[in-house]
């Protein structure tokens, strides 16, 4: 056995990618609902049109989560980080800076 096989989510990056490709999907789903909801309001669908708005609110409600997940995925990646001192130093003042008088 070549080891343990590997999902989206063996990592916080992992994860985080992942989370980043729904958003990028669910706007995707919801420029798509727009134009449909232009178009059913133009053919005058009431009941389309509803059904799309309903669609278009679940859309946004998923979109705020995901990006409230990422968000707490990105705070445990630095935390992890910063407990097992991956953090990389901060650089110190640049070489640029002369002092000339």
């Amino acid at each position: 056995m070549s080891g343990p096989l590997q999902t989206p989510f063996d990592t916080v990056e992992n994860a985080h990618q992942y989370v980043r490709l729904l958003v990028e999907a669910i706007a995707e789903a919801k420029n798509e609902i727009a134009a449909d909801l232009g178009a059913a309001a133009q053919a005058k669908s009431e009941r389309r049109v509803q059904a799309l708005r309903i669609v278009q609110f679940k859309l946004d409600k998923l979109e705020q989560h995901l990006k409230t997940s990422g968000r707490l995925l990105n705070d445990l990646r630095t935390l992890r980080r910063l407990l097992l001192d991956e953090r990389p130093e901060p650089t110190t003042a640049s070489p640029d800076q002369n002092s000339e008088e």
